[in-house]
C-alpha cells in the first residue's frame, strides 16, 4: 500500500486541492471542510455521497464563491489549470452558468417568483450564450421541452407559483444547461420528482455529457442513482473524503467501514422482508468532532488509534485507482491483487 491525498492523478478539468472552509460564529471559526482534493477529468461522472451535513454541497459552493460573508475558504481551485478560488465577481460571474453550472437541492429558492419562466430562462440565454428576442424564446422553448415539461410554448409565460416543486426542478436543469457548461454540478437534481420523470432527466444529464464531453459532478443521497450514473464515487464524512474509488470497485469492494455502512443500508427489493440495517448514531456538529478518527465513535471495527489521530488517505489496488482514509484497511482489505468479497464486510459499518 502506498499513501498519498488522492487515489487518481490525471490532467484534469478541475483539480481542487487543499479546500479548506471556516465559517464564523460569535468571533469563533468552525471548520467545515478539512483539505478536500478533487480530481476531475472531461467528460468524467463522479458521484459524491454521504450524509447530510458532511460537506457535499458546501464544497462546490465554495468553489463556486456562492458562501456568506462568515466563510472564510483557502486552498486551490483551477478549471483548466488556471486558478478561480477567490477570483474577483466579474471573472466568477462568467464562471457560474457558462463553464461551471450547479443545479440546487430546493427550486423555490432559486427561482425568482416575480419572473414568468421564459423571462428566466432568457436571461440566463442572454448572458451565456448572448441570444436575446425570438432566438432566446426559441431556445427556451427547446430547453423547456427537453427537460420533460408539456405545453413548452405556453409554460414560458406562466410564473414559478403556477408549478409543481418537481417542475420547477426540471425548469432549474433547464436554466443550468442553458449556458451549455464545461462541468455541470447537479445536487440532488432529481428531488420531487417522479420515478418516470427522474429517469428521463437522468438520461438527459447523461447523454449531454457524452454529447459534450462534459463533466458531471452529482451530489445525491440516492447510492443506487449513483451506482448507475458515474464512473466514480467519492464518500465524504465530516467535511473530509474518506473513500475515492471507480464506482464499481466501490460497491463491490467497500473498504471504508462507513462506505460498507451506507452500502449495507440500501433496502433489497429480492428475497424475504428483513429489518433495515442503519449505522448508529449520527454526524458530529462541525464544532464538536471527536478527536481521531471522526468516525470512531460509529465503528465497530476501530482501535485506540482510530481515537489519536486523523488517518491518511491510503491507495491500494493493482491500478492504484481505489483510495480510503481508515487504520484498520490492513485488517478488511484481502490481500494485494486480491478481491474481497461482499460477505467480507457485512456488518463492518454497524455497532453492535
Amino acid at each position: 500500500m502506498t499513501t498519498g491525498t488522492n487515489p487518481i492523478q490525471t490532467s484534469s478539468l478541475m483539480e481542487i486541492r487543499g479546500l479548506t472552509v471556516e465559517f464564523e460564529s460569535r468571533r469563533r471559526f468552525t471548520r467545515a471542510l478539512h483539505g478536500i482534493d478533487i480530481t476531475l477529468r472531461r467528460g468524467e461522472a463522479l458521484g459524491i455521497v454521504g450524509e447530510s451535513g458532511c460537506g457535499k454541497s458546501i464544497t462546490w459552493m465554495a468553489v463556486l464563491g456562492l458562501l456568506g460573508r462568515n466563510a472564510r475558504v483557502s486552498g486551490s481551485a483551477k478549471l483548466d489549470g488556471r486558478e478561480i478560488l477567490g477570483a474577483d465577481d466579474q471573472r466568477l460571474s462568467e464562471i457560474r452558468g457558462g463553464r461551471i453550472a450547479m443545479i440546487f437541492q430546493d427550486p423555490s429558492s432559486s427561482l425568482n417568483p416575480l419572473h414568468k419562466i421564459g423571462w428566466q430562462l432568457g436571461e440566463a440565454l442572454r448572458l451565456h450564450q448572448g441570444l436575446t428576442g425570438e432566438t432566446a424564446r426559441k431556445e427556451a422553448e427547446r430547453l423547456i421541452d427537453r427537460v420533460g415539461i408539456a405545453n413548452a410554448r405556453q409554460r414560458l409565460d406562466e410564473y414559478p407559483h403556477e408549478f409543481s416543486g418537481g417542475m420547477n426542478q426540471r425548469v432549474m436543469i433547464a436554466m443550468a444547461l442553458a449556458g451549455k457548461p464545461d462541468l455541470l454540478v447537479a445536487d440532488e437534481p432529481t428531488t420531487a420528482l417522479d420515478a418516470t420523470i427522474q429517469a428521463q432527466i437522468l438520461d438527459l444529464l447523461d447523454d449531454l455529457r457524452r454529447e459534450r464531453n462534459m463533466g458531471l459532478v452529482l451530489i445525491s443521497h440516492d447510492l443506487g442513482m449513483v451506482g448507475e450514473m458515474t464512473e466514480r464515487v467519492m464518500v465524504m464524512y465530516c467535511g473530509r473524503v474518506i473513500e475515492d474509488s471507480p464506482t464499481a470497485d466501490l460497491f463491490d469492494n467497500p473498504a471504508h467501514p462507513y462506505t460498507r455502512g451506507l452500502i449495507d443500508a440500501i433496502p433489497s427489493i429480492d428475497g424475504p422482508r428483513q429489518r433495515l440495517l442503519a449505522i448508529p448514531g449520527s454526524v458530529p456538529p462541525p464544532d464538536r468532532l471527536p478527536a481521531g478518527c471522526t468516525f470512531a465513535p460509529r465503528c465497530a471495527v476501530g482501535g485506540p488509534e482510530c481515537r489519536r489521530a486523523v488517518p491518511e488517505m491510503t491507495v491500494f489496488g493493482q491500478d492504484a485507482r481505489h483510495g480510503a482514509a481508515c487504520f484498520k484497511l490492513d485488517d478488511i482489505l484481502p490481500p494485494v491483487g486480491g478481491r474481497m468479497p461482499a460477505s467480507a464486510l457485512a456488518g463492518v459499518g454497524m455497532v453492535p
